[in-house]
Order: structure tokens, then sequence, then C-alpha cells
């Protein structure tokens, strides 16, 4: 005799993403209003180690800020610094000292770990937060463009591990995040332009109007100027988190929108030992699959032009070395494991709009290569 017994039921998740200047000035109650409740909570800081460098103010800025808010929350220890950049998800000794932290200080299930960094370390202070004590609440404080405008506000974490990107994750939903623009401010030229590539991405894939934007507003983001910068942040934001709110936000299907461009990036991050950062390998990744698609006849020559035009106008390279051979392809594969199920690729039916596909020809790809190397090879000679 066979009993089977089922088990039906819903958690619905909500988090708030707040964009702020300013966010440890003791005046500016942000924090504090999503830390506060009935309890006094106990808050780790950990800290990128980028950001307490090029920010030598800021640990004694959160102390203080402590010190002002200590009816609503206090300090479980000094901050934490850790290494940040993609280093920090492959060194496992880094997430093991994050789950140490939380033994020694007593960060329990109602304390809070809040993570002040890059995309990278968000991952890796998320995954270690995710697997103690099956879930400490998480506050994320991107201060990149990249993690402000895209990784930061979903609900995945995750270090890498056996050579592949991602490998060891969790989707874990954070309890708020908390985006300060003065931080980037102090970006490098080159981080600063990086985390742009994803607001290209998206709105190829979804919005014709933001492309158009972006278009428009092209010379400004790369001259710095802040208010096109804070603009293109929210709108990103904002269609990243529709998306995931949207269809499948724990990704149990095997297909990702939202990684259009991304299965060359990151296998290309991997090929350079990642000299060419996530950032800069979406913007290749994003030309050489707008390639693709122009080749395949999807798109036209002019739609391909404005694309190419806009990367250039923003300063990305579109074509490096390590895209030649034939280890590229092996990312195809790579892309369907991490998945699962078919092969699902985001290619472009035309701007504003993707389309998923479940082959790519090997030989059209290596001619997409060859056609990002002749652009890049003729913008290089203009520009010498």
């Amino acid at each position: 005799m066979n009993t089977i017994l089922e088990q039906t039921f819903s958690v619905p998740f909500r988090y708030p993403v707040c964009f702020t200047e300013g966010l440890f000035d003791p005046q500016n109650t942000m924090l504090a209003d999503v830390l506060r409740g009935e309890r006094i909570p106990k808050v780790l800081f950990v800290v990128d180690s980028g950001v307490a460098d090029t920010h030598p103010g800021l640990v004694d800025e959160l102390r203080n800020y402590s010190f002002q808010h200590q009816s609503v929350f206090t300090l479980a220890a000094e901050p934490v610094i850790v290494l940040g950049g993609e280093a920090c998800k492959n060194d496992p000794d880094l997430y093991q000292s994050i789950v140490e932290a939380t033994h020694l200080y007593g960060i329990d299930r109602h304390s809070y770990i809040a993570v002040i960094g890059g995309g990278a370390v968000l991952d890796m202070v998320g995954f270690a937060a995710a697997i103690s004590h099956r879930g400490i609440r998480l506050i994320r404080i991107p201060t990149t463009v990249l993690s402000q405008n895209d990784s930061a506000v979903g609900v995945k974490n995750s270090i890498n591990a056996y050579g592949k990107k991602n490998y060891l994750g969790t989707f874990t939903p954070p309890n708020a995040v908390l985006n300060d623009f003065n931080f980037l401010k102090t970006l490098e030229d080159r981080d600063w332009r990086a985390g742009i590539s994803e607001a290209v991405k998206v709105a190829l894939i979804q919005d014709l109007s933001f492309f158009e934007w972006l278009e428009k507003n092209a010379d400004a983001l790369a001259k710095r100027e802040m208010e096109p910068m804070k603009a293109h942040i929210i709108r990103s934001a904002q269609m990243h988190m529709n998306h995931i709110a949207g269809k499948d936000p724990f990704e149990f299907g095997s297909s990702r929108p939202l990684d259009f461009g991304h299965w060359a990036a990151h296998k290309l991050e991997k090929l350079s030992n990642f000299r060419v950062r996530h950032g800069e390998a979406v913007a290749i990744g994003i030309a050489l699959d707008s390639a693709y698609s122009f080749l395949q006849g999807r798109i036209t020559e002019e739609d391909f032009a404005r694309i190419v035009k806009v990367m250039k106008k923003l300063g990305f390279d579109l074509f490096a070395p390590e895209l030649q051979g034939g280890s590229l392809i092996e990312g195809l594969r790579e892309f369907q494991e991490h998945l699962g199920g078919q092969l699902t690729i985001m290619l472009l039916e035309k701007l504003g709009k993707g389309v998923e596909v479940h082959e790519m020809d090997e030989d059209l790809i290596h001619q997409s290569v060859d056609l990002l190397r002749t652009f890049q090879e003729k913008s290089d000679l203009i520009t010498s």
C-alpha cells in the first residue's frame, strides 16, 4: 500500500531597495529605520577592503552611527574587513571566516549582517549569511555601479568552486538593499564604466526607450556626470526587480533572460584569469551575442552599429584575445550545466526585445568573434 502526503505552501518575500546619499550620516535614519524593531538587534558590519582603503574614515563613521542610534541597534563587534574583488569568491577561507564570526560574536537569526562593498563581496558574505543558522538577516550596501544597478537587488548569493563561477550558492532575499550614491564618486573610471553594461543588457532585451536614453546620455555617463548615473541606476534596478518579481525568481527553469551576453562573459572572465572584470566581460558578451544576432539575420546592420556605437562611447572594448580558439565554446556547455535542462540563450529579435534560442552555431560564433576583432582594430586605428 502506498501512502502519499502532499504539502503546499507559499512564502511572500518583501524587501526595500533604497537610494540615498550620506547613508552613515547620523542625521540620515534610513539604516536605523530598517533595523528598528521590537528588540535591539546586534549588527555585524563586513566591509570590502577596497572600500575601506578608499574611505579610511568609514569604520569610524560606522562606530559613530551605531553610538548615535544605540537605542535601535548595537555593534556586534568591530567591523570585519575582507578582501574585495573576484578573489574573495575563489578563497573558501574567506566565507568560512564570516561563518566563524557569526559563531564568535553570537550573530543569531534575530541579528543582522550588513555587508558594504562590490558585487563579489556581497555575493560571498550573502552566501555565508545564508548558510549560518539556516539564514541570518542580511542588509546589502552596494558600492559599485554594477552592484547598485543589478546584482545587489536580486536574491542570489554565491562563491566560485571547482573552477566554475557561482558554483556554490543560495537563493536568499536580503532584508534590505541600501544604495549610497556617494560611494560611486571614488570609483576608478574602469569600475564606473563597467557596471553600465548591465543597464545596456536589460535595455536591449526589454526596453527600447531605455536603450535610446542610454544612447542619448552615453557621453554624459562616460564623463562621470552624477545625475545621469543616478537616473540610469534607479531605472536599471527597477527593471531587474520587475523581472525577478514577475517570473521564476529562484530559477527553477532553464531560462535566464537577464543573462543576455553572460554565457561568453563568464567564460571570458575565467580565460583571462579575471583580468577582464565582470562588467567589461558582459559588455563584450553583449557585443558578441549582438554580432551573432546580426549575422543570423535577426537584427539589421544598422541596429548592430547602434549597439557598437553606444558601447564605444561608454568606453568599452569589444574584443579580448581570449575569445579566440576553442575554449570559448566550452562556455556554452558550462552555461547549460549551470542552468540545468536544455541550453537556453538570449539573443536579440530587435532592439528592445530578446528572443530565446536553444542552440548556437559554432562557426557563426567564431565569425562573430572575428567581426568584433575587426571593429576593435578599426577603433584602435582611429584613436591611435
